[in-house]
């Protein structure tokens, strides 16, 4: 989805910075979604004022947003780590890639982050 987003953003004529952020909010909610969830989907609206990604995953929540949001914190089993995934900056850097960002969750059934 990252790729597919940044090449669609650069074909259009969009600034290599916004596609920067975009690019890197998107791949950090793409990895997000591969690791901890069943499956999901994103999605990009582009608008002349503004760009918004959405990621929804059907997964198992997000037991404590803030907790979640801290650099370094991580629930990726170890396996993962083992990759080199999982280091517990994907929603931090989704936060700084973003002028907008919520994350809306219910436990056991999804996740959705918006971001602008």
């Amino acid at each position: 989805a990252s790729s597919t987003i940044k090449k669609l953003l650069s074909k259009i004529g969009i600034d290599p910075l916004i596609i920067r952020r975009a690019a890197i909010a998107a791949y950090e909610a793409e990895i997000n979604i591969v690791i901890h969830s069943n499956g999901g989907a994103i999605s990009i609206n582009i608008n002349p004022s503004f760009i918004q990604i959405i990621a929804e995953d059907k997964g198992p929540g997000i037991d404590n947003i803030e907790l979640a949001m801290q650099d370094g914190y991580s629930t990726a089993p170890d396996w993962i780590r083992e990759m080199g995934f999982g280091a517990g900056m994907g929603l931090s850097n989704m936060k700084k890639c973003s002028d907008c960002f919520n994350i809306d969750t219910e436990k056991g059934k999804y996740t959705k982050v918006t971001m602008k």
